[in-house]
């Protein structure tokens, strides 16, 4: 295989190739590394939605019947410059997420309550575990097992009326999906 194979392609080429489960792609090419012999190709995506790609990492000691369809030699341009900051933030909340399930998974919380704890943290970053208890804003505790009435704050406040409006809403989401999936299961009998 290694005769077929190019000693490197041009970023912009076209190439078809063959894997060895006999599959064939043919797309522009964005990278390839000489050493290991891999090649990234963006293809048409097979939803057929013009504005989306496809993008495969091929290993080309892997594929058969190698072929540059369209060679380019002019320089590309360069690529688009990323928002490192965008990027930094994007990780920093990524880890923080982990972090509280991972807190939730030590503290024995039930799915219900992981699955309550997300769906708050999308809109509230002021949420943490306490024990088995979801703590918001710092004054509004969810108790297991984690229903409306197991919400408690300082009466008549804003932050209280706010959380038990999310609680509310995601266990009205929650018995929506399961009476969709239970629906869906009962008509596929």
């Amino acid at each position: 295989m290694a005769g077929l194979v190019q000693d490197c392609f041009s970023i912009g080429s076209t190439v078809a190739c063959t894997t060895c489960y006999n599959q064939n792609y043919e797309g522009e090419v964005l990278a390839f590394d000489q050493q290991t012999k891999m090649l990234i190709l963006k293809c048409s995506s097979a939803s057929n939605t013009s504005k989306l790609n496809d993008v495969y990492i091929l290993n080309l000691a892997l594929c058969s019947d190698v072929q540059v369809k369209k060679e380019v030699n002019s320089i590309p341009d360069p690529p688009q410059s990323l928002n490192l900051q965008r990027l930094s933030t994007r990780v920093r909340n990524q880890v923080e997420q982990k972090k509280r399930q991972v807190s939730a998974l030590a503290a024995g919380v039930s799915q219900e309550g992981q699955s309550l704890f997300l769906a708050i943290a999308r809109t509230i970053n002021q949420i943490s575990w306490q024990g088995p208890n979801i703590v918001v804003f710092q004054d509004v505790t969810i108790t297991p097992p984690y229903k409306v009435e197991n919400v408690n704050g300082p009466p008549e406040s804003r932050q209280l009326t706010h959380v038990k409006k999310i609680v509310e809403k995601h266990l009205n989401d929650q018995a929506s999906a399961t009476s969709n999936l239970t629906s869906a299961t009962v008509s596929a009998k």
